[in-house]
C-alpha cells in the first residue's frame, strides 16, 4: 500500500496532479486533500513523477 505525502514548501502549485489525477487530488473547503484509494498504485507513482518541483513523495506503508 501507498501513502503519497505532499511538501507545501515545495510546491510551486502547476495543478498537474489535480488536472491530471482529479479523483486523488482535489481541492476541498481551500484544502489540499489526497485520497489515495481514488487511484491505482500506477496512477500515484505517475502522479508523484509528473510533479515538476518534487512536493509530492511516496511511502510505502
Amino acid at each position: 500500500m501507498l501513502k503519497v505525502n505532499w511538501d507545501e514548501a515545495k510546491c510551486i502549485h502547476s495543478g498537474n496532479c489535480v488536472k491530471g489525477f482529479p479523483q486523488v487530488f482535489k481541492i476541498e473547503n481551500d484544502q489540499f486533500v489526497i485520497d489515495e484509494s481514488g487511484g491505482t498504485e500506477d496512477d500515484l507513482r505517475a502522479a508523484v513523477a509528473a510533479c515538476p518541483s518534487g512536493a509530492l513523495s511516496i511511502e510505502e506503508i
